[in-house]
Order: C-alpha cells, then sequence, then structure tokens
C-alpha cells in the first residue's frame, strides 16, 4: 500500500466529510472537540490499543466453575493497562448470561479501563433477533421473518426492544442488523437478512438502524445502542453457496445492489460497519481500499467506525494469502481502511501495528483517523458519562407487552403457500398428528444465535415457551392432539455436525399413528445451525423426511406442510402430496403459538416471501433475473430454453381471504430525474375475513442501454382491510430510484418507458429526459 496515497486519502476524506454531512451523520462540534482533546493526551500505545479488539475468553478465569463465569484480574489487567485494548466482545463460556451477570462483566471492565487509561471500553455482542444472548429478554423471529412481514413498524419496534433489553445488562453496541443480500440459497446465512432484494433490505435495514440507535445518532439515550450493519459487502452470493468463500460480483451490481442497503443506513446514521469475511473477484474484503475508504467513507462523508469480522486480518494471510505474515496483514487491513480489528485472541495486534507505524508502513494520519472514529463511537453512545447501567432502570426487560410484540412479529411473518380444498384453517374438535423432527423442539423454532452461537440447547433456556406441539395442544386440547416424530435429529453430536445429523428414522410409528388421526401437521426443515457449519452439499430436505411424508401420504389422510427452516429447502417431490404448506421459517420463540393462531384461523395469514423459492438444484434464480436468464425459444437453427421454474416466486403468499386491486394510476405519465412519481391504487378485501395485505410495486425499465432486470422492487405498504373494505393506496417512487448502474459505472436515468406493476394492476410511465450522474451516488 502507497503511504503517500493513504495521506492524500486521508485528507480527502477529511474535505468529503465537511462537503456531504448532509449525506452521513451531522457533525457535532462538540463531540469533535472531546475527540480531539482525548486524542490529543493519547500515546501511540493509547490509540493503538483502541483500534483493537479481543474475545472476552481472553481475560476468562479458567479456574472458575462452568456455570460460574469470572473475570480473570491478572489477564483483564494485561489487557487493559499494558496493551491498553479499548473493545471486548462476545458471549462469557459461549452460552448467555442474564442481565445481573452481564452488569457485573461490564462493571468489572469499565472500572479497570478507566482507571488505567480514562477512556471507557466498548462491549459488542451479535444480538440478532431480540436479545439473543441475554437470558430472560424477548426473541423476535429472524430477519428473514422480518423480511416477511414487509412490515417496516415492526423491523423497527423489535430492534428499539432488543435495544432496550441489551442496555439493561449494560452492553452499548450490538452486531446488527444484517443486510447483506440473501441471493444464494444454499448458503447458511440465509436467514440472517431481511431476503434477496436490494430496496427491501434497504427499507428494513434502515428502520432496524433508527430502532436501535434512536433518531440522533450523536446522542444515543440511554435505552438504545449502536447498531452495526453487516457485513460490507457482497457477502450473501458466495459462488460456491459456502459460507467465507468468494464471490465474483461486478462492480456495477456491487454498487447499484450490494451497497445500496448500507449506504441507506449510513445515510440514517448507522454508527459502525462490519466487513465481509471473504473475497470478491480476488481481493479481500478486509484489504479492499477502494470499498472502504473511497466508497464507504470518502463520498459519503460517513465519520463512523469500520470493525473487522472474526479473525479476518488473521485469515489474509492464512487463508487468502495476500499477506506474508500477521504483520503484513495488518499493514494491509489498517491502510485499507479498517478502524477496530476484532483480532480477537491475541494482543500481539498492538505490538505488531506499533512497529508498523515506527518502521513508516502504516502512516500516523491513518492510527489518529481509526483512533478518532473509535473515540467518536464511544462519546456518541454516551460511555464517558455513563459506562454502565444499573438493570433494575429496566423494568419492562422481558415484558408482557415485549413478548406481545414478539408474537404479533411472528404472525405476521409466516407464509401460507398452498391451501388446496381451504383445508386450512383447522376446524376444532378434530383429531391432529403432529410429526417430524421440528414438530417439538424450540431450537428448530429459533435457529442459530440463540443463547449460544449454534443456538443448540434453545430448550434448555426455553422450557416455558410453546413448540408448535404444544402450542396445538393449547389451542385444540391435548386429547386432540399427539406427536410421533418419525424422524429425529441427534443433539449429541459436537456443533460441527449436529445440525443435519439424524437418527434411524421410525416412519413406521408415525404411520400407525396417523390412522386415529383426521389431519397430519408434518413439521420439516432444519435444525439450528449458524455460519460456516451450516455449509451443505445437497439443498434437498433430507431423505429421511421425504420419506416420512411419502408414507403419511399412502394413509390418504391430508398433510399440513409446516417447512421450519433457514433457508429454502427444495420439496418438488413432496408438495404435491401436500394439502396446504406453510413456511415459517425461524419464526422464533412465539413461532409455534404464532403457527397455531394461523392455522386455527384465530389470525389471518399476511406475510409474503421475501426470496426465490426454488424448485430444482440447477435452476437457482431471483425475481430480478435479466431477462436473457428466462427466454423460452430463439430464432435460428434450433430452438432455445432457457426458462426457470421455481416453486413459489418473490412476494408470493396466501391468505384466509381475497384483495382485488383496481384504478392503478399515477399523478404524472412523463416524468424527470428531479421528480417523484406517486403511484395510487384501490385494494379491497372481496372474502369473509379481515386481513392485512402487503401492497408491492414493482417497475419494469423496458429498453435500455444494459440489458435491465426484468422488474424491481420500488415501493411497498402493508395495510388492514375489513372484509368489503376498500383503501386507497399511495406509493411514491423518487424517479432517480428508476436508475441504474451504467457500463461506464455512472448511474443513469435513461428517457423511455417503464411498465408498473401492483398486484395484477399495470401501467406505463416515460422518462422523458436522460441523466447521468457524475457523483458516485445519487
Amino acid at each position: 500500500m502507497n503511504v503517500k496515497r493513504n495521506l492524500f486519502s486521508l485528507a480527502l476524506a477529511a474535505m468529503a466529510i465537511s462537503m456531504n454531512a448532509q449525506q452521513a451523520i451531522p457533525r457535532d462540534e462538540n463531540i469533535e472537540k472531546k475527540v480531539e482533546k482525548t486524542l490529543r493526551k493519547m500515546t501511540l500505545e493509547e490509540k493503538i490499543g483502541q483500534m483493537c479488539e479481543l474475545a472476552i475468553d481472553v481475560i476468562t478465569d479458567r479456574t472458575a466453575p462452568a456455570n460460574d463465569f469470572r473475570i480473570d484480574k491478572a489477564r483483564l489487567d494485561t489487557v487493559i493497562r499494558i496493551y491498553k485494548v479499548g473493545s471486548i466482545l462476545n458471549v462469557p463460556a459461549g452460552h448467555a448470561q442474564n442481565k445481573e451477570k452481564w452488569q457485573e462483566i461490564i462493571k468489572t471492565i469499565q472500572d479497570k479501563s478507566l482507571k488505567e487509561l480514562g477512556i471507557p471500553c466498548i462491549y459488542g455482542v451479535d444480538q440478532m433477533h431480540g436479545t439473543t444472548y441475554t437470558a430472560g429478554g424477548t426473541l423476535f423471529p429472524q430477519g428473514n421473518n422480518m423480511a416477511a412481514t414487509f412490515n417496516r413498524a415492526l423491523v423497527r419496534e423489535g430492534s428499539r426492544i432488543s435495544a432496550y433489553e441489551t442496555k439493561a445488562g449494560s452492553i452499548p453496541w450490538v452486531y446488527a442488523p444484517v443486510v447483506d443480500l440473501g441471493r444464494e440459497p444454499r448458503w447458511s446465512r440465509m436467514w440472517e437478512n431481511f431476503g434477496e432484494d436490494a430496496y427491501l433490505n434497504a427499507e428494513m435495514g434502515r428502520e432496524s438502524v433508527l430502532g436501535f440507535q434512536g433518531n440522533d445518532p450523536n446522542h444515543i439515550g440511554k435505552y438504545n445502542v449502536a447498531a452495526c450493519m453487516k457485513h460490507f459487502m457482497g457477502y450473501g452470493v458466495p459462488t460456491t453457496g459456502k459460507d467465507r468463500t468468494p464471490s465474483n460480483i461486478s462492480p456495477l451490481e456491487m454498487r447499484e445492489k450490494h451497497f445500496a442497503p448500507f449506504l441507506e443506513a449510513i445515510r440514517n446514521g448507522a454508527l459502525t460497519v462490519m466487513v465481509n469475511s471473504q473475497s470478491n473477484n480476488g481481493m479481500p474484503l478486509h484489504a479492499n481500499y477502494e470499498y472502504l475508504t473511497q466508497w464507504l467513507k470518502n463520498e459519503t462523508g460517513w465519520d463512523g467506525m469500520v470493525v473487522t469480522d472474526w479473525a479476518d486480518i488473521v485469515n489474509l494471510f492464512s487463508r487468502d494469502h495476500i499477506a506474508k505474515d500477521k504483520k503484513d496483514a495488518i499493514r494491509i487491513a489498517i491502510n485499507a481502511g479498517i478502524d477496530m480489528s476484532m483480532d480477537p485472541y491475541s494482543w500481539d495486534f498492538c505490538t505488531l501495528l506499533k512497529e508498523l507505524v515506527n518502521e513508516g508502513k502504516v502512516p500516523m494520519s491513518r492510527i489518529d483517523d481509526a483512533t478518532r472514529r473509535v473515540l467518536r463511537l464511544k462519546y456518541r453512545i454516551g460511555l464517558f458519562d455513563t459506562p454502565y447501567y444499573n438493570y433494575k432502570d429496566f423494568p419492562k426487560f422481558g415484558s408482557k407487552e415485549f413478548a406481545d410484540k414478539a408474537l404479533d412479529a411472528a404472525e405476521q411473518s409466516i407464509v401460507l403457500l398452498k391451501n388446496q380444498d381451504n383445508i386450512l384453517p383447522l376446524a376444532k374438535g378434530r383429531k391432529i398428528l403432529v410429526t417430524g423432527p421440528n414438530g417439538n423442539t424450540m431450537r428448530g423454532l429459533n435457529g442459530g444465535w440463540t443463547m449460544t452461537w449454534q443456538g443448540f440447547n434453545a430448550d434448555d433456556y426455553y422450557p416455558q415457551m410453546n413448540t408448535i406441539f404444544e402450542a396445538m395442544q393449547n389451542k385444540y386440547g391435548k386429547e386432540n392432539v399427539t406427536y410421533v416424530p418419525g424422524v429425529t435429529y441427534k443433539q449429541d453430536q459436537p456443533w460441527a455436525d449436529a445440525y443435519w445429523m439424524e437418527n434411524t428414522p421410525e416412519i413406521d410409528k408415525a404411520v400407525a399413528a396417523a390412522q386415529n388421526a383426521d389431519v397430519i401437521i408434518a413439521c420439516v426443515g432444519e435444525n439450528s445451525y449458524a455460519e460456516t457449519p451450516g455449509n451443505l452439499d445437497d439443498l434437498a430436505l433430507s431423505e429421511n423426511q421425504q420419506n416420512l411424508v411419502k408414507a403419511l401420504a399412502k394413509t390418504g389422510k391430508p398433510i399440513i406442510l409446516v417447512l421450519n427452516e433457514g433457508r429454502p429447502r427444495l420439496i418438488k417431490d413432496i408438495e404435491p402430496l401436500a394439502k396446504a404448506v406453510v413456511d415459517a421459517m425461524l419464526p422464533s420463540n412465539y413461532g409455534g403459538d404464532a403457527l397455531a393462531n394461523l392455522l386455527s384461523g384465530d389470525v389471518n395469514f399476511s406475510g409474503k416471501l421475501p426470496f426465490t423459492y426454488p424448485k430444482n438444484q440447477a435452476a437457482l434464480t431471483k425475481y430480478d433475473f435479466k431477462p436473457c436468464e428466462q427466454v423460452e425459444t430463439m430464432s435460428g437453427a434450433y430452438n432455445y430454453n432457457a426458462v426457470v421454474s421455481v416453486q413459489w416466486a418473490f412476494g408470493y403468499g396466501l391468505s384466509y381471504t381475497t384483495y382485488k386491486y383496481s384504478n392503478l394510476r399515477a399523478d404524472k405519465s412523463h416524468f424527470t430525474a428531479d421528480d417523484n412519481i406517486t403511484f395510487t391504487v384501490d385494494v379491497t378485501n372481496t372474502g369473509k375475513v379481515a386481513g392485512k395485505e402487503s401492497v408491492l410495486l414493482f417497475a419494469s425499465d423496458l429498453v435500455a442501454s444494459l440489458t435491465p432486470d426484468n422488474r424491481r422492487l420500488r415501493a411497498f405498504d402493508k395495510i388492514d382491510l375489513q372484509p368489503g373494505e376498500t383503501k386507497t393506496v399511495s406509493l411514491t417512487v423518487p424517479a432517480k430510484d428508476l436508475a441504474f448502474v451504467g457500463y461506464d459505472g455512472k448511474w443513469i436515468l435513461e428517457e423511455g418507458d417503464f411498465r408498473i406493476q401492483t398486484g395484477d394492476q399495470t401501467l406505463t410511465v416515460s422518462c422523458d429526459q436522460t441523466k447521468k450522474w457524475e457523483t458516485p451516488n445519487r
């Protein structure tokens, strides 16, 4: 890395911050004065220490009982006093702690940090779907489920509650939300984000940030925490489908789609960003100066802080082979724009970075810039004034009020995909057999990042919560609901293998039990997993589970297929055997109750798929495919067929009622780039029950200088409708949102026609004048 170039870029960054402040976080002069005053007092060692983040394992007392975590005071002294480390992360002993224990831990660390450095430590955890690492808190559905609600307010409220309960344990920083585009269904982290679409991730990501942080990013309140957008960027489309493996995303697609959620978040105050662990087009993201410094910081004027993911500076030499050793990897990453290294186990980062500075291989200006960003974060979240809190000041922690919100989110997130002969809702008084490996487990409902990394002991943490079987018993009576799994997971295996391993099936027992049932609820899918341990070689549902459904179908009893899974497992051979199919995904602790409410008709289905559900292994596609990807015939010497058949489309979801769309219109039929176009459509509930409908508006650029996407989601809203009620829904689209990134890498909106579609309604609007943006972002 050229040091002179880095110095020049830092000057550009400062200029960008002053010129583009309206695009990022407003500059607070009072905070800036405090940052500069603190920075002037700091030694080089103290500055570098602020750039280091270590796992709590490093300061753990190994002599303490397993169920009584304690900090090793000598190791804490080494970390804070000697190496002056500024951040600690992760969960003690791999298990969630209650809020009282968290307060004790944070207080101990902060007291030491303030005594030795005069600067508070910042502690971070992965609170992925509610307070996933704070025992007794409220868990919300996972990211894909929240996207399926198409309800912005629910996402914001879920993050607000998570912030409140996280702060009850004095934790000020969460590594959430995830806005990787889930465009690779084989990927083991598909369930963490808000689906496959860039706009949907941008909208939900923004709402999550505002829920976590509140509306003033310079003054994070008592009940708020700093958010961390992840993983910057392109993480969700590994070429192999395996976690932490390379992608091949063009700069055009990266700018137009994968950067979009991060840009929207930082424009709305996101304080931190975590970097993608893999490489793109051969360049590891942790070494990508263009993306980390130019795109993220310089072009936007964003003055937030960039943190690595787990050990990813080390990976630059141990895995990616672009550095000769750790010291060389540190040089590359820091000069590329990394501000804090999640090392996470060795303080040698501090020693090696100091050597690099003294050798002139990392400029002091880069150290000062990174340290400013860390200090600015700590001032913004109020750590200097209140380094820890009293858990007693958070009386709503784990409250019924919060539980009701989580239940509502679960109910709105579950998707009805099939309802042949209106078998649903299920009438009371029927004999029900619940079967399948996911029918009586909290682990399956929650997925990974639940009290532990892999979520393997969720049932131990939540004996008071209802599994699907228990919720159905509560709804239909214990005498009417039985559970015979037929297939079960191996729960006592090492975490690397546990999620997919199954015991010897006992399908005959389930078939025998079906003889006494009127209807069968087959709960199939996946066991919990997170990250690389969730890698798979076959996207199809397991053979045992498919055989279970096939055997049950031979009984002639109607089957309701419930999919409880983190990604869309292929079910084309058993889908025809089911009268109804429900995609529960990962609805979390209240998922069993939500499902029972929905199956009984006490609550109406309103979820819609935030991803394309594939049908075949070799036919994985997205809803915004290029027209040439799915051409049926082509004139010439031979017939050409590239049609991809999917199981269910993006945005698909049924209800117990029906909706009629009519009278789609636009406030202007011709527009230019500076216009806002407001579309209105009348939506009528033509059924007999109340319902919630997500109104999705798509746009198609009919002719463009680059092959356009088939269609793109450009707006959405969710409405409540009583039977017979009509509402006029208004959806406003800034005309600039119809632009795309051209072959020259610049945003362009071209004159021509756009087809607009919502429900079964379409119309055409026309752009009268081409505009090309000279700025990197619109």
